[in-house]
């Protein structure tokens, strides 16, 4: 007969918003053992399986903490309530997690302009009394249960309501999968899987259950404003209230999401599991990714299986089509579904696509070899070579316009690219030939037709390295360092390591913006050397830039940049991916202008 073996959860706290799909494994009568369902519409032997999801209901819902979702939380920010800030962003669960989490907390009020007054009496009230560094001077409440409070009574007190034979559990779901919502938040729910007869439609056996952990909400940054680079001193949020760009302006994403076969704990131990997940952080990256809105968007590290089954269909739904370039797989063992990519998406209202473009690295050296090298030197220079990195380039047409009445019919076109570079730091000639190699092909396009150009993806280049100099310089200085390590002698003649695109970086705009609040905070994040982020990439282990969006300067002006983070606002332990943040990346997005300037 047909017997439930295993019921178990991936992750046991449950995230609103975030699909629970349990694993259950299962023994059929011919004694194999498999997980695929057995539907009521088609039994087994007269048997098959029936999901229950319910929700406890307990007199009282707890609050979760807004800094440690999977802890309770034990006190609440008078300051975030009277501001009406969301609520779920007020709780902390002890006042050292208040404390550690206020220069990062203050910001929230700082953005909320009635929340502070001129002399800062009122600041003092809403926030209680911390100095200067942040840290806690005084807080009451024993301390076994602290709390924040508000005269005599604690404004939140610290109490767990425990389970017992007499509360109520409600139905939420009849399905396998489920999705917490926020009725949800503060909850626990439990999972129940049992075998029931085909013609009685009565369970055979015991039921299966699984409790969860209580519902967190599902932990989010603070907005990232929209900055203006033309010397005005404005910020807007980007929310999907709006779309940014105006109606003669398109905006561009980058962001490389890390693929879920490089998210593993061994990696990120310093992540939350539960964060870490790809149930977790698909939904996580999604909501960012529809957030800004962008009229393009370029990802990276994007495996097949994710985009087919889960970028396309659910950015079709906010008007996105997209094409894709999965990494080639000479050198990758394994499943080819899990193998990574290259995605671009556009919005189906603002343009629609010309030509499509694949760059294959692998076919590049193949290439080089068979025309420099003789054969016995050839498998040599491909291990070396043979890196599986691609690059996707699309030619779009924008159905907005800002041509103006002299030329109304004129067709605005643009090409974007989007790559991402080999990762390897000792196979600094193989970084440069890919980069110079994808500026070939961008030349022959250039050439072919007057058309603005990006080039946009992770480029696994710090600034001022050898590729970076080639995108923003259009040379590399013969004696630069990168260029000692040259084994086959694909870099030379150095002096072929040049290209006639006028590329220019988008975020070193901020550097040649005039003075302004949010300018020059924006400054203070750039290298002073390069002009490029201070970061793109933050882990425990690394901290640079190794993204960047180029544009040709003598077609397309920048209109403005999404804010930098800084170390501050990703909290003290300046690590991502992180439960709000779910890249070890940071997304990069410029809104652009074209020029037009009566060129044939």
């Amino acid at each position: 007969m047909l017997s439930v073996l295993r019921v178990h959860l991936p992750s046991d706290i449950p995230i609103v918003g975030c699909e629970l799909t349990p694993y259950v494994l299962l023994r059929r009568p011919d004694k194999t053992v498999t997980t695929d369902d057995v539907f009521d519409f088609a039994p087994l032997e007269g048997h098959f399986l029936r999901y229950m999801w319910y929700r406890i209901q307990s007199d009282k819902k707890v609050a979760v903490c807004s800094i440690h979702p999977s802890e309770q939380a034990t006190l609440q920010c008078l300051g975030c309530v009277k501001a009406k800030i969301p609520v779920a962003k007020s709780y902390h669960c002890s006042p050292k997690c208040f404390s550690n989490a206020w220069q990062h907390h203050r910001v929230l009020h700082d953005r909320v302009a009635s929340a502070v007054n001129e002399n800062g009496n009122e600041e003092e009230e809403l926030f209680g009394r911390f100095n200067s560094s942040g840290s806690a001077a005084s807080l009451s409440g024993s301390a076994s249960t602290p709390s924040l409070t508000n005269g005599s009574a604690p404004l939140y007190p610290a109490a767990v309501t425990q389970r017992s034979s007499g509360e109520t559990w409600f139905e939420v779901g009849r399905n396998k999968r489920y999705t917490p919502t926020a009725d949800d938040i503060g909850h626990v729910l439990k999972f129940e899987c049992v075998v029931v007869d085909a013609e009685t439609k009565l369970p055979v056996g015991h039921a299966n259950t699984i409790l969860t952990s209580r519902v967190i909400p599902a932990p989010s940054p603070s907005p990232r404003g929209l900055i203006p680079v033309n010397g005005a001193d404005l910020m807007g949020n980007l929310d999907s209230d709006g779309r940014v760009s105006s109606s003669g302006t398109f905006t561009v994403l980058s962001y490389n999401i890390l693929s879920d076969a490089y998210a593993t704990n061994d990696i990120y131990s310093y992540c939350p599991s539960w964060a870490l997940s790809w149930p977790y952080r698909r939904q996580n990256l999604l909501r960012e990714i529809v957030g800004y809105r962008a009229d393009i968007v370029c990802l990276q590290e994007v495996q097949s299986d994710h985009y087919e089954e889960f970028f396309a269909p659910e950015l079709d739904k906010h008007g996105y089509l997209g094409l894709y370039k999965r990494k080639t797989n000479e050198v990758y063992i394994g499943n080819t579904n899990t193998i990574d990519g290259c995605a671009t998406f556009f919005r189906r209202d603002r343009f629609s696509h010309v030509k499509k473009y694949e760059v294959e690295f692998n076919k590049a050296a193949q290439s080089w070899t068979d025309s420099q090298l003789p054969s016995a030197q050839k498998k040599t220079a491909l291990n070396r070579l043979f890196k599986d990195n691609v690059a996707l380039i699309m030619v779009l047409e924008a159905k907005f316009s800002n041509q103006g009445v002299d030329n109304p019919g004129k067709r605005q076109l643009l090409c974007v690219a989007n790559t991402h570079v080999n990762v390897h730091q000792d196979l600094k000639d193989v970084k440069l030939w890919q980069v110079h190699t994808l500026l070939k092909g961008l030349e022959k396009i250039a050439a072919s037709a007057d058309i603005p150009m990006l080039v946009c993806g992770d480029f696994n280049s710090a600034p001022g390295s050898a590729p970076h100099s080639l995108l923003a310089m259009g040379k590399v200085d013969p004696l630069h360092p990168d260029l000692a390590a040259d084994p086959l002698g694909i870099l030379r003649p150095n002096s072929k390591l040049v290209h006639q695109l006028p590329l220019v970086s988008a975020y070193s705009s901020f550097a040649r913006m005039g003075v302004g609040l949010s300018l020059g905070q924006q400054k203070r994040r750039l290298d002073p050397t390069t002009n490029e982020p201070l970061f793109t990439n933050c882990t425990r282990d690394f901290i640079g830039t190794l993204d960047y969006i180029f544009y040709t300067a003598d077609s397309l002006t920048v209109e403005s940049l999404l804010e930098l983070l800084d170390e501050e606002s990703l909290r003290k332990d300046t690590a991502l991916p992180s439960p709000e943040w779910s890249s070890d990346h940071i997304a990069l997005l410029a809104e652009f202008r074209c020029m037009h300037r009566g060129r044939r």
